[in-house]
């Protein structure tokens, strides 16, 4: 397949908020227990009871921002009973996922920790389901505060003296469904009435999140915009990744056949119609944009591995979810107006992980390569590329076969990123480079595909799928020629020389 395009290298279309990187961790499964959290005991090589592995791992990749306590535990979750001495927090069950005991020593203070050993943004999720305002209002405030404050004294009590920043604070999460199976004209009062007591404390600025819709229900978003919109910087989307439509059976993450390979990234596709539809109320209420959009729950959502508790959420990770990573990537570059966060559930363990873990051992999956093949876009300019993506048809369905992102950094180095969602077949693209001296330009790139479409790593074999140098392009002049290996994400560097 042969295709082309064009690269206006001198015409910017908006940064790309390194936000969209963002990654999520929610007491589910093996996420924060034995995924991140092994306690300071543990013989696992550990940082005040963090894993070593997985934080060297996700700094690798700039991580930029991550969610915590959920999800749907968020509105379960009462964040007193996670402070103070670990041997009298209160125990719990874990009724969402897997009916499992929290000891709750994985708290605020550990969370804490956690995004100052990654050097990223912490996004908390406040419990606005099962907790009051003044349980919201006081996190707030242990968090901020750095007056005299009961707050401010219990934190001081638990070893931290100095107030922490908080940009980021969820009102809620899901509330249309686990999180109180609210109706939105009542979801709007209520979000309007707790955020009033998340307050700006100091020089700290609160970004305050509103529940937004489940997929598409464009209706939650309409009512929430119009009723409740003045009172929020960003609303949420939530969209997962299923190859059935079907959640009794979603169907394995390995082991399946073209079909689901197929049917998967044309459902990943449809990222892009909710955004834009979700878009177009939010310019209905909001015309300046100044209410920004945020995905921070997104990926495939697949059958657990065999033997593993339903509840935990384990799966592999294989080239589908790569390419999944990849052109939803692709999409909220194209949206990056409006698309200001994204968090791809979930970092370790659970959903579409970027690491899996089993005792000490440690991998990266073909997702996490993704996100650190394009790092290079993190608050990048995004800019004008025009591309014939060609037709990948199956069984009576067609989807683009390439989809692709180009961008400039501050150091004036242009990344472009395509994806070949074809499992079987190359494809040749050729860029007309616009607005570049194009005789002093240079390329290096790198290139992530598979043996099969449910290539994967395992613990015994854990770099069966990695990036690979790729010299499979030509420059002549202005003309760009790369071919692209069947189901692939490669990424490009153009340096002009001097």
């Amino acid at each position: 397949m042969s295709l082309r395009g064009v690269l206006n290298a001198d015409s910017g279309k908006g940064t790309i908020n390194r936000n969209i990187y963002g990654h999520f961790s929610e007491h589910l499964g093996r996420c924060i227990y034995e995924g991140i959290w092994v306690g300071e005991d543990s013989p696992i090589p550990n940082t005040n009871g963090i894993r070593n592995d997985v934080v060297e791992a996700l700094k690798q990749i700039r991580i930029p921002v991550l969610r915590w306590p959920g999800g749907c535990f968020a509105d379960e979750y009462h964040w007193k009973d996670g402070i103070g001495p670990k041997e009298t927090r209160k125990r719990m069950v874990n009724t969402h996922w897997g009916g499992v005991v929290e000891n709750n020593h994985f708290g605020t203070h550990e969370f804490m920790e956690l995004c100052r050993q990654l050097g990223c943004e912490p996004y908390i999720n406040g419990n606005l389901g099962s907790g009051t305002v003044q349980e919201m209002s006081e996190w707030v405030e242990y968090l901020t505060f750095g007056g005299v404050s009961p707050m401010a004294e219990l934190r001081t009590q638990n070893g931290r003296r100095e107030p922490w920043k908080v940009t980021y604070f969820g009102v809620g999460n899901e509330n249309w469904g686990c999180g109180g199976n609210m109706r939105p004209e009542y979801y709007a009062d209520e979000y309007r009435r707790y955020q009033t007591y998340v307050r700006n404390y100091d020089d700290n600025r609160i970004h305050r999140i509103a529940c937004g819709p489940n997929s598409d229900d464009y209706n939650w978003m309409d009512v929430l915009m119009r009723e409740a919109g003045r009172f929020m910087d960003s609303i949420t989307l939530h969209y997962y990744t299923l190859p059935t439509d079907n959640w009794q059976d979603k169907g394995p993450a390995t082991g399946f056949d073209e079909q689901a390979w197929f049917t998967t990234l044309q459902k990943a596709l449809r990222m892009d119609d909710l955004i834009t539809r979700h878009r177009t109320i939010m310019d209905k209420y909001d015309p300046e944009g100044r209410v920004g959009l945020i995905v921070d729950e997104w990926g495939t959502w697949y059958n657990v591995e065999p033997g593993t508790n339903p509840g935990f959420l384990y799966q592999q990770n294989t080239m589908r979810d790569a390419l999944v990573a990849g052109l939803t990537l692709n999409i909220f570059h194209k949206h990056n107006q409006r698309v200001r966060m994204a968090n791809i559930a979930q970092t370790v363990n659970v959903l579409q992980a970027v690491i899996l873990t089993e005792g000490e051992k440690m991998l990266l999956t073909p997702t996490y390569h993704v996100f650190d093949m394009y790092k290079v876009h993190q608050d990048a300019e995004m800019l004008d590329l025009s591309l014939d993506t060609g037709s990948y048809k199956l069984d009576g369905g067609e989807i683009p076969a390439v989809t692709a992102t180009a961008s400039r950094d501050t150091q004036g180095k242009i990344h472009l990123s395509f994806c070949n969602l074809q499992h079987q077949a190359e494809a040749q693209v050729t860029i007309d480079v616009r607005g570049l001296d194009s005789g002093s330009l240079t390329a290096t790139g790198s290139t992530l595909t598979g043996h099969s479409i449910d290539a994967h790593n395992t613990f015994d074999q854990p770099d069966a799928v990695k990036p690979q140098p790729f010299e499979s392009f030509q420059l002549d002049g202005g003309k760009l020629t790369v071919n692209l290996p069947s189901m692939s994400v490669t990424t490009l560097e153009l340096v002009t020389r001097g």
